[in-house]
């Protein structure tokens, strides 16, 4: 079974209920109708009060449907918005207009613990979606850097067949400190666990593999792996090491040969989003890899993002990691 196949029937089992705030969208509503059509999760699609023309094609999609202006939920999301926001200037009125959002009424939901997750992204931008994560349902307990990742599902390389790399972060911190980068790979392997459901192997990248040179990002690297230590994280992590190091066993053996990660990473966590987006990208071209997400990380429920680019199938695959992200 493929990895994206195996992910749906994972997601199946979970029985997790997903709100989409973008059903005005055909890509969603043909999403949408596939996903309960195959079972994979329980979609509850958002109406657009803005996009009236809209509603009826919604309406057909066979799922349960909520509207935003009228739904009993609006005013409770509305005073949670307020309680969470009136410090930073939100009035009373400015948070019933923004519960009767698509996007924040299916953040709202899901901080209500009505629905499991939600999905969005393919016409609200990435900031859009972020802040109304952050607003509705914040970050998770004791973690102050939300970040991403992508899944790059790769030939086979290592003679093991297919594999799936987790990336991070490939979009969301521009210029991580150490500690921002200590979340980041405690994210990152944590979800993993959930969504690939293998043991996460973290490699820290850099120009740089076990002093061989200095420099900034080096520097930022070292004190990442000192900070992952200190707390004593649960997984295998080592760095810095260059990107052959982490990936090839022969290179290993001759750089890091004591190394328990060196060679067989399998999460990788970059020095800045620049290194991380330049380099899912060339892989997804050049080694015509399967790249799927940005997946949100770090918030306290899975708020997904999606690119504006999104195709039905990526739609998709962002709902079914998203249902295993709610998972205990």
């Amino acid at each position: 079974m493929s990895f994206v196949a195996g992910l749906r029937a994972r997601a199946a089992a979970a029985h997790r209920r997903v709100a989409f705030p973008e059903c005005a969208d055909a890509r969603t509503q043909e999403a949408v109708r596939a996903l309960a059509r195959d079972g994979i999760v329980e979609a509850l699609a958002i109406l657009d009060p803005a996009r009236p023309e809209s509603h009826g094609a919604v309406r057909a999609l066979g799922v349960e449907v909520l509207d935003p202006a009228s739904d009993p939920a609006a005013p409770r999301i509305a005073e949670l918005l307020l309680a969470r926001r009136a410090k930073h200037g939100v009035t009373t009125d400015q948070a019933r207009a923004l519960a009767r959002d698509p996007l924040n009424f299916a953040d709202g939901l899901v901080a209500l613990g009505t629905a499991h997750a939600s999905v969005g992204g393919a016409v609200y931008t990435s900031a859009q979606v972020i802040r109304a994560a952050l607003w509705s349902v914040g970050a998770a307990a004791g973690v102050s850097t939300v970040s991403s990742a992508m899944y790059m599902v790769v030939p086979d390389f290592r003679g093991a067949g297919e594999e799936v790399l987790t990336f991070a972060d490939c979009s969301v911190v521009p210029e991580p400190t150490p500690a921002q980068l200590a979340e980041i790979a405690i994210a990152s392997a944590h979800e993993r666990a959930k969504i690939v459901g293998d043991a996460p192997r973290v490699a820290l990248l850099s120009y740089s593999t076990a002093g061989s040179a200095e420099g900034a990002s080096v520097s930022r690297m070292r004190e990442t792996l000192r900070l992952l230590r200190e707390r004593k994280v649960e997984f295998p992590v080592d760095g810095e090491m260059q990107a052959d190091t982490a990936l090839v066993a022969d290179v290993a053996a001759r750089k890091m040969p004591k190394s328990s990660v060196a060679g067989r990473a399998n999460v990788l966590i970059f020095p800045s989003v620049d290194a991380g987006n330049l380099a899912y990208k060339l892989v997804q071209r050049l080694a015509h890899a399967q790249a799927i997400g940005p997946i949100l990380q770090g918030l306290a429920r899975p708020c997904s993002d999606l690119s504006r680019g999104a195709s039905v199938d990526d739609i998709m695959n962002a709902a079914a990691i998203a249902a295993l992200q709610a998972t205990a």
